[in-house]
Order: structure tokens, then sequence, then C-alpha cells
């Protein structure tokens, strides 16, 4: 099956891609083509495609890839909408909460705000606290360096 798509020339980190056509099962990068179509220089955001030629191959039944075929609706040689060519990252499902239905009389009144005083900690913080201070802070033991002796040297 014969595809048009791009086939990657130039050097490294300096990409320069021509347009061809050719086998589907040839590499993408130094593979054979039948017939070179355009070009596109993605640093220079140069691009030249020869519409006559992409037209009778697509003719001949030449599909396109993806990029290809949105450089082609670019240049409006074909007519369609573009391929994107990432998929689309996965929304993370959001849980609905389950909303209580709410009497008018309860909604008339303020909500009471609650401050908790730094005298008034709730009883789980000072327990915290009391086994911290409670707590005999461990001394590491700390082991003497040994010494180190000089080797000998036996005489002979």
């Amino acid at each position: 099956m014969l595809v048009i798509r791009l086939l990657r020339t130039g050097k490294k980190n300096q990409p320069f891609f021509r347009i061809v056509v050719t086998d589907k099962r040839n590499p993408p990068r130094a593979g054979r083509f039948v017939e070179k179509v355009g070009f596109w220089n993605p640093l220079t955001k140069e691009r030249k495609i020869n519409g006559e030629r992409i037209k009778y191959w697509l003719s001949k039944g030449a599909q396109t890839s993806d990029t290809v075929h949105n450089f082609l609706i670019d240049e409006k040689i074909i007519e369609g909408k573009k391929i994107a060519k990432h998929k689309k990252a996965k929304k993370k499902k959001v849980v609905e909460k389950e909303v209580k239905a709410v009497k008018p009389e309860e909604k008339a009144k303020p909500e009471e705000k609650v401050e908790i005083k730094p005298e008034e900690k709730p009883e789980k913080a000072q327990k915290e606290k009391k086994e911290v201070e409670e707590k005999p802070q461990k001394k590491e033991k700390q082991e003497p360096e040994p010494e180190l002796k000089p080797k000998e040297k036996k005489p002979g």
C-alpha cells in the first residue's frame, strides 16, 4: 500500500523532512521512496508541496499520514477536518456530591462560625503534646572509634 508521509533527513538536531510517496513497509528514515512531492523545514517553518502530484497519488489510492494530511488541509489541497496527532489527556472523573434538599427555613439561618482559641485546643492535640513531652529523649551512644595501628614491617 502506498502512503504519503514525511522522510527525515538533515543533521543531528537539525531536522529536515521530505514529503514522499512510498510503500508503507519501508522505514520512515532513509527508506526508498517512489516520488518526492515536497519538503518541510520545521526550524524555519518553510514548506513546499506539489499539489498536482499529491492529487494524482491520492487518486491512485495512496493514503496520507496524519501530519501530511494536516499540511494538505493548511495548503488547501484537500478539504476536511484536521486529524489530532496526539491523544488528548483523559480528564479525571469528578465525583458529584449528593445535594440534600434544604428547607427554606434552614436557609434563612446564618451559619455560626466556631473559632478555636489557643487555650481550647482539641483533646487529641493535647494528648499528642503530652506524649511528646513525657517521652525522654534517647541519647545516642557514641562508640569510641577504634584506634588505627600502623602496620609493622617484618624484617627479611
